[in-house]
């Protein structure tokens, strides 16, 4: 039960630190997305790698790169399969059907989880991914596009799918260190970006931005999440995951005065309510079940 609650709050505390992304993009100047791309993945590798040999030391830290195997490289291509394909899907479809494809998380992690592992899901679980699912359909419906883009609907759909997987492979094998793998991906999303990018030169303001943006966003958002999600059953880890859409627009309109619509406000209050109300259903059934079996 401890370690349950200890991954569903490193989990949940992964989710609040990505929903300040687009708190922190609205500061930046950078005109082209490469290039933001490129400095947040370079801090974001920087700071983990940093994180790992201040907690390692520099031989542990070379060990866990060397025995991360497969399933490292496998989440590492994830994250940077998602990291690198949200910037082009969003050339071609708006954000809303980006956060709209990204709320299946849940249901494609407790898809791959049962038919690849047979890690079953209960009833319950199910129903807060319905309910997820239509609370953030609600929160984009007002500015879903009325095109459809198979390559940027294309695009969305495959980050959701990556993501999933990544949740899916770091819990069955918790035993592996997925700190260096997230390194890995964020280093391979640096080459990319970097390939793609016309040039590297930004302001003094928008490289503190940017530190900001990859160190503390995505690479401290990153290390939060495979500490935690090696805890949790995949679906579970996924669907806390879904914290991070409700509580941007929050960050937004705290900061920025940008007003959520009433749309955006009653779909994350459903996500939230389902939220709690399942992770208070969860540690309730396991308290119940500590009691009834002592020994």
């Amino acid at each position: 039960m401890q370690t349950d609650r200890r991954g569903a709050l490193l989990v949940f505390g992964s989710a609040a630190t990505w929903s300040f992304g687009g708190t922190i993009a609205r500061f930046l100047q950078v005109s082209d997305s490469w290039v933001t791309v490129f400095w947040r993945s370079v801090f974001a590798s920087a700071f983990l790698l940093v994180f790992m040999l201040i907690r390692n030391g520099p031989a542990s830290t070379r060990q866990l790169f060397k025995v991360m195997g497969l399933p490292g490289l496998g989440v590492a291509l994830c994250f940077a399969t998602a990291s690198t394909s949200f910037v082009v899907a969003l050339s071609y479809t708006t954000v809303a059907n980006v956060l709209l494809m990204q709320a299946g998380v849940p249901l494609i992690a407790a898809l791959l989880g049962f038919l690849l592992f047979r890690e079953r899901v209960n009833l319950a679980t199910w129903i807060a991914i319905a309910s997820v699912i239509a609370g953030v359909a609600i929160m984009v419906s007002s500015s879903l596009g009325g095109t459809v883009s198979p390559v940027g609907d294309g695009l969305a759909l495959l980050i959701a799918v990556v993501f999933a997987c990544a949740t899916v492979i770091t819990r069955r094998h918790a035993d592996v260190a997925m700190m260096p793998a997230v390194c890995l991906g964020t280093l391979i999303a640096a080459v990319v970006s970097g390939s793609m990018a016309k040039g590297f030169a930004v302001s003094g303001t928008d490289l503190g931005l940017l530190f900001l943006f990859g160190a503390a966003n995505l690479g401290l958002g990153m290390a939060l999440f495979v500490s935690g999600a090696r805890l949790l059953p995949s679906a579970l880890a996924a669907l806390i995951g879904t914290a991070e859409p409700v509580l941007g627009p929050i960050w937004v309109w705290l900061i920025h005065g940008e007003v959520p619509s009433a749309r955006t406000l009653i779909g994350g209050s459903i996500v939230f309510a389902a939220l709690v109300a399942h992770l208070g259903w969860q540690f309730h059934q396991q308290s119940k079940l500590r009691i009834e079996q002592p020994g």
